[in-house]
């Protein structure tokens, strides 16, 4: 980031690369529609562009690229109240394929049928049980499965304390598991 704030263009595309799916996919699992996780990630890497002058490295850049995401998530959240379940078409009314979330984490397609039927079974369970999560949980979940981030980057992140953060992680985590104890 602060080779990209000097100037050198293919460092955001060093950045972005290394960074756009995990983002996306948090995006998308909190607001579960894709054409507005679509619209958030521009935005979040608008904001990136626009403060790469300014960046200063006060934390990791994992940490300061999600809680961008996480106040575009906010945002987007206080304007617009409607959701799509995340088995939903993760096309929706942007005309794609159809395909779900759950179908994109399919196995495999070299994989042998019973196996890749288990996978998207598995895939298309572990989807819905994040979905049931308060949304609280759901986000401190994703910013640690996506972000990748830490308890304190979390914290952070959501603008709460360590212990909220830990806290939420462990609700979310008992919660999955009750979801998904024929899965373990």
């Amino acid at each position: 980031m602060l080779r990209f704030g000097r100037g050198e263009a293919a460092a955001f595309e060093v950045l972005y690369r290394r960074h756009e799916l995990r983002v996306f996919r948090y995006l998308y699992r909190n607001v579960r529609h894709h054409a507005t996780a679509n619209d958030l990630m521009q935005d979040v890497w608008f904001a990136v562009a626009r403060s790469a002058s300014r960046y200063e490295p006060t934390a990791r850049f994992t940490t300061w690229l999600y809680t961008i995401a996480h106040n575009r998530i906010v945002d987007s959240l206080r304007t617009r109240h409607a959701h799509q379940s995340l088995d939903a078409a993760a096309a929706g009314a942007d005309g794609a394929d159809g395909a779900t979330l759950a179908d994109c984490m399919a196995a495999d397609p070299r994989v042998e049928p019973p196996a890749a039927a288990e996978s998207d079974d598995a895939a298309r369970a572990i989807i819905a049980a994040v979905g049931q999560l308060p949304a609280e949980q759901r986000d401190a979940f994703l910013l640690q499965a996506e972000g990748d981030l830490s308890v304190e980057d979390i914290a952070r992140v959501t603008g709460t304390n360590f212990e909220t953060a830990k806290s939420r992680l462990r609700y979310a985590r008992a919660r999955l598991r009750q979801l998904l104890w024929e899965y373990a």
